[in-house]
């Protein structure tokens, strides 16, 4: 090992310049051991993707059946055959069933966590979680001992790791503490200070091992979004991967020093994959926080935005690419990464594909990291922001092309917008604003990101056919429009709860759910009513914790957040003095440049989404595509729009897209791709060799989460989560994301389809 240091040490001061062959030169020595299996034997080995045992069906995250029984001749006769009203009010952004020999395992009403009889819906056991702030929300982990005697379920609550018994739903008392293990701890910092660090998703089982990534909040100080790998039998951790170098690892000279003590975020939070066959694991990275602004960071910054390939076994570093330098955008890689074997100049090649929130798709031979197709450097728009050095260059892939939309003009504006006199004015914000191009920087002026920090691929939005190497993307098409400007200095709180949590909101949340709480649905829901509505521990756990889009505020006291709960719970009793409202609504001017070793100022913007007043996108539909790419060409099969918002369908204004939707995409050997949207509350199977519609059923509540298809007893299921469906048009105070709650029926919770049994109708 020694002499393969001596051959990249020299090569470190090249670090984030953009020229990444070095990396491929190390990857190519360190993993040149595992790559003589070759592509026919990983092949020979791969999995028949019959079941969905693991989250996203399979640990290489293909979302992909290899199930036919329904397939492109009688998809349409498809009926629903059981419901089960689960996920608390928190329940946002879907979930993707486990389904182990005919048993389901999904989170109930009131956090619990259930097991269905898959074929019946019926409940097996009910586990009672307590009253988390928060529950694992998009995923559970299984795993089984050879024999199959000891079965165990994970999943996380409350910062805190579980282990049960998955054929009783009875904690593992010999797994951490009497079933338990505090996510907080082994980080390298006081677990004291870190209040939200559990991922919405379960992360991956690999052999005897949990690997997890986290959540961490997207504010300055947040916690670093370390890797980790605890034992599933022991609950102790076996590995860890600092995502922020500390003194002596590699990429510690791409930040400042000592950065790994107060740079958070570089989190894997939206999904991971795992080649079995070589023990390699592939991590999509998000950014180092604070997302808009980095001049206490200084550099390249790895592992920020990266795809990271590691030893799944023992959490070393194998090779990386990082697809955006010194982040100043929210462009994490969200999308978990697919594997593929595909022909390329007259050969198969084992890849691995990266979607990202820009809208770019990068692909690499999986075992070098080195791109199937060159990726080049280019110069981009540079920051005028005091203190900021952003990087001169970005990676930009000559193939395959984008995905999704990366530029937002006045032509551009959308032309459905019913007032002539709005349409103007976002028109001249558009021509006032910096608007130089994907990659241009926040400043103290307007401008403009498209995609958008939420826009892009994102979780759940890819899927694979392994058998004619095909990918699929979903995307959202959706800018933002950022300004920074510095923080104003706390004050001593000195009035009622009310008064001081309106003071707050103004600070922190009213940006993005507005001053009226109206929202902006359908991604950011109203507030009117919202304590009485889902319950003041409730609103204080998303404060506290987070719900994408929202981060968590970690910056909060709790004195300051049981503040903000109590202006939410009854606005009329804020008092908030007129010259302190002046002063919270002046514009504030930038300030002059820093003195010379004077503190540095943090600056900070809201997420800046684009809607019309109308709650849809400000841009020209389609706000939502599903685009399939052949990877063995590295070219686009066909793009359609994906879904539809039903207030525009009804006045025959169709093929727009669904507005945001966060679900997920599962592809078939049956020839079907199956895809819900929430803003139509519809789901759909499509043909995957066309991307034609085959089948659409309208939804009592709107789909979300990444299906799961699975057989029992020779009948193969489609099952997935949905949610009340959103209202993007209309009177703001009837925009909202939940059911109300006297006298409602349930719809949200668990839909499970089958073709009908032999001999009905």
């Amino acid at each position: 090992m020694q002499s393969i240091q001596s051959r990249w040490g020299p090569m470190r001061k090249h670090l984030g310049t953009g020229i990444f062959s070095w990396t491929v030169l190390f990857a190519t020595v360190v993993v040149a051991g595992v790559h003589h299996q070759g592509v026919e034997a990983a092949a020979k080995d791969s999995k028949a993707y019959t079941t969905w045992s693991d989250y996203e069906g399979s640990a290489d995250s293909a979302q992909y059946s290899a199930l036919t029984q329904i397939n492109k001749s009688n998809v349409t006769r498809l009926r629903q055959v059981w419901f089960y009203p689960g996920g608390n009010q928190g329940f946002r952004y879907g979930f993707n069933p486990l389904v182990v020999d005919g048993v389901m395992y999904v989170p109930g009403k009131d956090n619990v966590t259930v097991a269905l009889d898959a074929v019946t819906g019926k409940e097996i056991w009910v586990h009672d979680n307590g009253t988390p702030r928060s529950i694992t929300n998009r995923g559970y982990n299984y795993w089984e001992s050879k024999d199959r005697s000891d079965r165990r379920l994970f999943y996380a609550t409350n910062n805190f790791l579980h282990a049960l018994d998955a054929r009783t739903g009875k904690p593992v008392e010999s797994f951490g503490d009497h079933g338990n293990v505090d996510l907080r701890e082994g980080l390298g910092r006081d677990p004291k200070t870190i209040r939200a660090i559990q991922s919405g998703g379960p992360g991956r089982i690999f052999e005897n091992l949990l690997i997890l990534g986290s959540s961490t909040g997207e504010e300055y100080g947040s916690p670093p979004g370390d890797l980790r790998a605890y034992d599933v039998l022991t609950g102790k951790m076996v590995w860890i991967f600092h995502t922020v170098p500390h003194p002596g690892e590699f990429g510690y000279d791409t930040w400042p020093k000592d950065a790994w003590k107060y740079i958070g975020g570089t989190n894997d939070w939206g999904g991971m994959t795992i080649d079995e066959k070589r023990g390699i694991a592939y991590f999509p990275l998000g950014s180092p926080t604070y997302d808009f602004y980095g001049a206490d960071r200084t550099g390249a910054g790895l592992f920020g935005d990266c795809l990271l390939a590691l030893d799944a076994r023992t959490g070393k570093y194998l090779w990386h690419f990082q697809a955006v330098h010194h982040d100043l955008w929210d462009y994490d890689l969200t999308t978990a990464p697919k594997l593929l074997t595909v022909k390329h100049n007259g050969k198969m090649v084992d890849i691995v594909a990266q979607a990202g929130k820009n809208g770019f798709l990068y692909v690499f031979d999986r075992v070098t990291g080195e791109p199937i197709w060159p990726i080049v450097e280019r110069p981009v728009p540079q920051s005028d922001m005091p203190g900021e050095h952003s990087w001169p260059t970005q990676p930009i892939p000559t193939a395959p092309p984008p995905f999704a939309t990366q530029s937002f003009r006045p032509e551009d504006i959308d032309p459905y917008i019913s007032d002539p006199a709005e349409r103007a004015k976002i028109k001249e914000e558009l021509q006032n604003a910096r608007n130089e191009g994907i990659y241009t920087p926040p400043g103290f002026r307007d401008t403009v990101e498209i995609p958008g920090n939420n826009g892009g691929g994102n979780w759940g939005g890819g899927a694979v056919d392994p058998a004619t190497g095909t990918l699929y993307v979903q995307t959202k098409n959706a800018p933002s429009m950022l300004k920074l400007e510095a923080h104003r200095p706390k004050r001593e709180m000195t009035g009622t709860p009310e008064t001081e949590g309106r003071i707050l909101y103004i600070q922190n949340c009213q940006t993005c759910h507005t001053a009226e709480l109206s929202g902006q649905p359908p991604s950011i829901p109203s507030l009117v009513d919202v304590a009485a509505r889902i319950g003041a521990d409730r609103v204080k756990s998303t404060v506290e914790n987070g719900a994408s889009p929202m981060p968590a505020f970690t910056s909060l006291s709790e004195k300051e957040v049981d503040a903000l709960v109590a202006y939410l719970a009854d606005p009329s009793k804020a008092h908030v003095p007129a010259e302190i409202l002046a002063y919270l609504s002046s514009p504030r001017p930038p300030p002059p440049p820093p003195a010379p070793g004077a503190p540095l100022t943090r600056y900070w913007t809201g997420y800046g989404y684009m809607n019309s007043s109308e709650g849809l996108p400000a841009n020209k539909p389609p706000w939502s595509t599903l685009t399939a790419y052949d990877l063995n060409q590295g070219t686009i099969k066909w793009q359609i729009p994906l879904g539809s918002v039903t207030e525009l369908a009804a006045k025959g204004i169709k093929d727009t897209g669904s507005f945001w939707p966060r679900s997920g995409v599962v592809v078939t050997a049956g020839g079907l791709i199956f895809s819900g949207t929430i803003s139509d509350a519809t789901m759909r199977a499509y043909d995957k060799d066309t991307g034609n519609i085959l089948w659409e059923q309208v939804m009592p509540a709107g789909p979300e989460g990444i299906p799961a298809v699975f057989e029992v007893n020779g009948r193969e299921y489609l099952a997935f989560s949905a949610r009340p469906s959103l209202k993007p048009l209309g009177p703001a105070g009837e925009r909202n994301t939940l059911e109300a709650s006297g006298g409602t029926p349930q719809t949200q919770g668990f839909y499970v389809f089958a073709l009908p049994e032999l001999g009905a109708k």
